[in-house]
């Protein structure tokens, strides 16, 4: 195979990120795009880019056989029938995070996928990311030894609209995520038992949708090692994405990337430029490579970096935290897949 063929599937800010991104690889060509409002300004934006076909719905594409892969980049609750449908018609996978916000539902799509026999990665793009990256590298180098701390920072320049929030899932759905990612990651070891702590104390919005806009998540992994994950959907001086790690035999931590490393020393203080504002300017090289690294896997029969598993135990983690919030007290991840059957706590 000289070039992947890709559909993608949604045309917001993501699919259009992910479009512009395939373009600039030379293994890879966008060769259609759907959405349910596809109007003359997308099929303008299409035509700029060389993208041929623009519909509604995939349904006019998914089983072109010139298609190889598709990126699923519209709503969660459209993952699964999605998944579904692009397996069925033979075409590998990269889909957004979660999954879906059911673990019956997550299941049965890797079912899919497996039966299948095509690839399925998760857009967990943190773990491309140049700093996250090597905070792994060295740990599995034993440049530490082995992981007995993990503390993760992570918090957004502001809120996301109301619309956002009660579509989310919550802060540990749509958010923390990424954080309960990074923590089997670096840790390299499955969650056990997970306590949450959350309050509204940003904005009321947030209360009248059933959710909170700051928490601390405590999580005790199978081997014993224990993680703090602390998130805010309001952090003033800008986007604060923080990880350290700390073993048996040192740690390792990564900050913030800034626009520059230029720092003023005056007699009033010592002042630097805020962090870079948000997730598009933060993680944009993390998101190249996770697309390249796709690409590969699909042109070199490689596993995928991400996988369905990864996408799933995320979804446990942020569902037990979720569960824990409400019950006020720590909950283990068997416990969420027991309650995992139809349960309006978790969603099931």
């Amino acid at each position: 195979m000289e070039k992947v063929n890709i559909g993608i599937i949604g045309a917001g800010r993501i699919g259009k990120i992910h479009a512009d991104n395939i373009m600039r690889l030379p293994s890879a060509h966008v060769y259609a795009i759907s959405d349910p409002y596809a109007n003359d300004a997308l099929r303008e934006w299409a035509s700029v880019r060389g993208i041929g076909v623009v519909s509604e719905d995939c349904e006019a594409w998914i089983n072109d056989p010139q298609i190889h892969a598709v990126f699923i980049c519209s709503p969660t609750d459209t993952h699964v029938p999605l998944i579904k449908k692009a397996a069925a018609a033979g075409k590998h996978i990269f889909c957004e995070k979660p999954i879906s916000m059911s673990v019956a539902q997550t299941k049965e799509a890797l079912e899919a996928v497996s039966e299948a026999g095509v690839k399925l990665q998760i857009g967990f793009n943190r773990r491309f990311d140049h700093n996250f990256r090597r905070v792994r590298e060295l740990i599995d180098a034993g440049q530490i030894g082995e992981p007995h701390i993990v503390k993760i920072t992570s918090r957004d320049p502001n809120p996301p609209s109301e619309d956002y929030i009660r579509s989310s899932g919550g802060i540990f759905m749509d958010m923390m995520i990424h954080d309960f990612d990074m923590a089997r990651y670096v840790s390299r070891c499955e969650a056990e038992e997970i306590h949450a702590y959350g309050s509204v104390l940003i904005d009321s919005v947030f209360e009248r949708c059933d959710d909170v806009d700051t928490a601390i998540v405590m999580i005790r992994f199978k081997n014993g090692a224990v993680a703090v994950i602390d998130n805010s959907r309001k952090a003033v001086y800008g986007y604060d994405q923080r990880v350290e790690v700390f073993g048996s035999g040192g740690s390792v931590a990564v900050t913030n990337d800034y626009p520059n490393t230029a720092e003023v020393h005056t007699a009033e203080g010592v002042r630097r430029d805020k962090p870079l504002h948000f997730f598009l300017e933060r993680y944009n090289d993390a998101y190249i490579d996770e697309t390249k690294q796709f690409i590969t896997s699909i042109m070199e029969d490689r596993d995928v970096m991400v996988d369905g598993n990864d996408g799933l135990q995320a979804e446990l983690m942020a569902l037990a935290a979720n569960l824990s919030l409400r019950l006020g007290r720590p909950v283990k991840l068997s416990e969420t897949l027991e309650l995992a059957a139809p349960n309006p706590i978790l969603g099931g």
